[in-house]
């Protein structure tokens, strides 16, 4: 697990100014994007509403054991991070647990959309690079190395910077380096970079490891060198809408005790101590 100082949660609270621009832009341009829920979010007694890189991480599995545990029937719904604030702020029914990235989470603490005292940092997932399965693993143990590989590749797939997701802006970040200068990365036309790769598209993909691993088709060689800074740290918290105030805070506390890291950590989150 990884231990989390209290110097990331004040980048995180300088951050948020620039974010929370960037989340007004994204709201104009970007219509809200929902994906299949776990659950019946419409009539569950605790509603979860999370970006897709939690989502992917382990969160539905670890809903159904806590309703198995406890009787309570958990309704998560996913929305894309271009638009999932101001989703918070707005959907209805409420929800009463929400799960967004660091900086977004600030955001909505000043907005007064927070449950005081509710915060509860989560864990960090990393952008990975994935190749077809069954082809070889190159050496992306350094940022030198790194680009070395995927300058040999004829296509690496991405996720499509126009979304202005935070994924896909981190991708985006990490190729205008002047290291990676020269590396054909197509923005995928339809879902994420892994997607595409596992549909054939190109021969190596550039996405977080939570969304390599779902598929069969593709593998994952590592995660990007730390040098990178290619990670996006996620945080629980109990919406200031919420309507089911005590169920939520015993979902996040089962979410961070120790026995759901067999869950969290093979399908891509790594935890905070």
């Amino acid at each position: 697990m990884r231990r989390i100082h209290g110097s990331a949660l004040a980048i995180a609270l300088v951050a948020s100014g620039i974010i929370a621009s960037e989340v007004r832009g994204q709201r104009q341009n970007a219509p809200a994007v929902f994906t299949p829920t776990a659950g019946d979010y419409e009539t569950a007694d605790l509603r979860v509403m999370t970006p897709g890189v939690v989502f992917s991480s382990g969160l539905p599995d670890l809903a159904a054991a806590f309703m198995k545990e406890t009787g309570k029937k958990v309704g998560i719904v996913v929305v894309g991070m271009g638009t999932i604030v101001e989703e918070m702020t707005k959907k209805t029914p409420a929800p009463d647990v929400i799960v967004l990235p660091f900086q977004l989470m600030t955001t909505l603490a000043l907005d007064g959309g927070l449950m005081p005292g509710t915060f509860s940092p989560l864990g960090r997932t990393r952008m990975g690079l994935a190749v077809r399965a069954g082809a070889p693993h190159p050496d992306i143990s350094t940022v030198e190395k790194f680009a070395a590989a995927i300058k040999g590749a004829k296509a690496v797939m991405r996720s499509n910077p126009a979304s202005r997701t935070m994924v896909a802006t981190l991708i985006d970040d990490v190729l205008k380096r002047p290291e990676f200068a020269g590396v054909n990365a197509p923005p995928s036309t339809q879902g994420e970079g892994g997607q595409a790769l596992a549909r054939g598209e190109g021969d190596m993909a550039i996405q977080t490891i939570s969304q390599i691993l779902p598929y069969k088709e593709i593998e994952l060689v590592g995660p990007l060198p730390r040098e990178l800074g290619a990670w996006i740290d996620s945080a629980a918290a109990v919406s200031a809408r919420a309507t089911h105030r005590d169920d939520a805070r015993a979902f996040i506390r089962y979410l961070l005790r120790p026995e759901s890291n067999a869950v969290w950590k093979p399908k891509g989150l790594e935890r905070f101590e």
